[in-house]
């Protein structure tokens, strides 16, 4: 890991602005890297990348190795000639500012119409290049893109609705699916393979720019998925398809009856029996995206809260303990070093922290839970060291600006005093700035100082609320990048150039 001094923004790319409900890897991704350098910022930090759940989660995502159709940019597609400019005549105006998953539809048909162009019009080079990120990834594709052609036949919840043999992933009567459901298996190869030319030309413009991407890999997998679906084996679930347990985590600062997840949880002793290729497999995809790599839950490594399938809550579960060091030896063994941060937060004991320093991980550190008096506390800035990164808040916090709006006028108080700004948000972005981690990472809303309104995601709900936020044009205008990039070089953050 580089422990260069550095500094970054966290935006997910469906929180960019744009004409079509959502923000996706087009001209406007193109901006924020160009606002990114600008400013003096080395790291753009994503959330998962793969296709979300029908609340918008990242984290549940219907594939741990696809990637997300809805971010394909439709304008890239037009500007290729894979769309007509009357492809978008009478199409809804989306309102700014919210991301409007009835886009979804719009977006879709319009991928539809750019495969069937493809088809028809697509020379020898790029169907070479279709064929060829299709062989590269068959060991997720294949099943990823008949699964979505299932789940889009039957129209079951799950795919435990579906025909026995299906459902039980037979070889003969996979074989048969792929036939019956040809047309639509291309589709969805086709539409990853979008997603892929697109993200990787982004990241090379971000490269290009001295900006690299921070992505994320959840922990867990959705029940949900082409992963369980496909090997169940690997997971705690009976042949209908049904967790016997769930994933979660006990009463926490974010709910008094814990969060209850619902993902099934992962057959470690037969992961470990295969020398954890999956995973080995997982992470490999996941670097191919990204630069670095925020492992989410990392405290799951080392003891994880298992919950009875069928509970209303999580308070019930209990501990159970993780793959530990084997698990990171055997993907470091077949990988090399590996540019990883670890999310260290919640419950933290022992035994996680000792995991932590053993794999020698950068972990985290979240500024709005350093001021509840302790002067022990682990995310009071003096107790800050290198080797981590430190974030104002992230996207399971609310805003700075709007947390201490909602905080006791003590805390407020602590704030004020510790800053010594009478502008506490951005006083707050300073002391992260001023930490001895070598890299901070602050939200895009809170460089704006924006408030409640502009919260990602508040964990253990399904709001509509949640996932939804998004940048308005012009919003990130210059006077901010000017006063971020002024605090980047005076807290030494900027990169060599521009000092």
């Amino acid at each position: 890991m580089d422990l260069t001094r550095k500094s970054g923004l966290l935006l997910h790319p469906t929180s960019l602005p744009g004409p079509f409900g959502m923000g996706d890897l087009g001209p406007a991704a193109y901006q924020f890297v160009r606002d990114l350098q600008q400013a003096g910022q080395q790291v753009w930090q994503v959330l998962p990348l793969q296709p979300p759940d029908c609340h918008g989660s990242p984290y549940a995502a219907s594939s741990a190795f696809a990637g997300d159709p809805m971010l394909v940019s439709v304008e890239v597609l037009r500007d290729e000639g894979l769309l007509e400019p009357r492809d978008f005549d009478g199409l809804p105006t989306f309102p700014e500012g919210r991301v409007t998953y009835e886009a979804c539809a719009v977006r879709a048909q319009l991928l539809g119409r750019a495969f069937a162009a493809f088809r028809a019009q697509a020379g020898q080079r790029e169907r070479i290049e279709l064929e060829q990120f299709r062989e590269e990834n068959a060991f997720w594709l294949e099943d990823h893109a008949l699964f979505v052609a299932l789940r889009d036949a039957y129209g079951a919840p799950y795919w435990d609705r579906w025909p026995e043999q299906l459902r039980r992933h037979v070889p003969h009567a996979l074989v048969q699916a792929r036939r019956e459901h040809e047309h639509a298996v291309d589709a969805e190869v086709f539409r990853q393979w979008l997603f892929h030319r697109q993200w990787s030309r982004l990241r090379s413009f971000a490269h290009g720019l001295g900006v690299k991407i921070f992505g994320d890999v959840p922990i867990f997998v959705a029940r949900d998925s082409s992963d369980v679906w496909a090997r169940p084996e690997l997971f705690f679930v009976d042949e209908q398809g049904a967790p016997s347990v769930v994933a979660g985590v006990p009463p926490d600062l974010f709910s008094e009856t814990g969060q209850l997840w619902g993902n099934p949880l992962f057959d470690w002793t037969i992961h470990a029996r295969g020398g954890y290729a999956w995973w080995i497999e997982r992470v490999r995809h996941a670097l191919s995206l990204v630069d670095i790599l925020r492992i989410d839950h990392f405290r799951g490594f080392a003891g994880y809260w298992e919950i009875p399938a069928g509970a209303e809550t999580a308070i019930d579960g209990r501990w159970v303990p993780g793959p530990g060091m084997a698990f990171f030896r055997a993907i470091q063994s077949a990988l090399g070093d590996l540019p990883i941060v670890a999310e260290d937060l919640g419950v933290i004991t022992e035994d996680v922290t000792a995991l932590l320093e053993e794999t020698g991980f950068p972990g985290m550190k979240v500024l709005q839970f350093a001021f509840d008096g302790d002067p022990k506390n682990p995310f009071v800035p003096e107790r800050h060291d290198e080797r981590s990164v430190v974030y104002t808040g992230t996207h399971d916090n609310d805003t700075t600006a709007g947390w201490l709006a909602s905080e006791p006028p003590a805390v407020r108080a602590r704030v004020v005093e510790r800053t010594g700004s009478d502008d506490p948000v951005w006083g707050l972005v300073e002391l992260a700035f001023a930490s001895p981690a070598f890299l901070a990472v602050v939200p895009a809303q809170d460089v704006l100082g924006l408030g409640n309104d502009a919260r990602m995601n508040l964990p253990g709900t399904k709001s509509d609320k949640n996932w939804s936020w998004r940048l308005r044009p012009g919003q990130l205008e210059l006077v901010a990048l000017e006063r971020l990039r002024e605090l980047t070089l005076r807290s030494g953050r900027a990169p060599a150039a521009a000092v």
